[in-house]
């Protein structure tokens, strides 16, 4: 029992460590707590992760002010979501292959099903989710694999041509001008090329 305890409070203490690792990806001390409260939130077992419903969790009796903080880091506030994949990277992949090699690399289209249509990017287009055209959203990714694990390592949103090209759309979601249209096919090469130059240089 009492090994059993240990083992867990070691589990515990590495799993905090890794995600303390990751909240300095925000790079800004006052990004720090929510991005901290974010994490935390994310592994909680809630139906709908928007920012409504995880305010309530860490703080009903502040529900405003965690609305506020969860936004600002979601909405708002400037860091790199590579360098968090980065930092990810960095720190599972020797785990993962300390006994087992990589055996493939899979590339995905993941389709996220959303009821709005104010969320970027959404648009009615085939969703493998729900095996239909749908209004939803679409993420590219590449994930490196091997008999015991799976880790994405490029991960990047798809943005449809109407949204691409509609200016008014851009600028209410605050979208930078060097993002522009491209297939999911480009993304994913592009994606492929970047994984291959950073495993060459590790």
């Amino acid at each position: 029992m009492e090994r059993r305890l240990a083992a867990s409070g070691d589990r515990l203490r590495r799993f905090e460590k890794y995600l303390e690792q990751l909240t300095r990806c925000a790079r800004h001390a006052d990004r720090m707590v929510p991005m901290e409260s974010y994490k935390k939130v994310l592994l909680l077992p809630l139906e709908r992760k928007n920012v409504e419903p995880m305010a309530v969790c860490p703080a009903p009796g502040n529900v405003r002010r965690m609305h506020q903080s969860l936004h600002h880091i979601v909405g708002d506030a400037v860091w790199s979501d590579a360098a968090l994949l980065r930092e990810v990277w960095e720190q599972m992949l020797p785990v993962m292959t300390r006994e087992h090699t990589l055996l493939a690399w899979i590339v995905d289209d993941t389709g996220f099903p959303k009821k709005g249509t104010h969320w970027v990017g959404v648009t009615r287009q085939y969703c493998g989710q729900v095996g239909k055209q749908d209004n939803c959203r679409i993420a590219v990714s590449v994930s490196l694999t091997t008999e015991q694990a799976s880790l994405p390592v490029r991960y990047q949103l798809y943005l449809p041509e109407n949204w691409a090209g509609d200016a008014k759309l851009r600028r209410k979601a605050g979208m930078p001008e060097e993002i522009h249209f491209q297939t999911k096919q480009e993304i994913a090469l592009d994606q492929i090329r970047r994984v291959r130059k950073a495993l060459s240089a590790a």
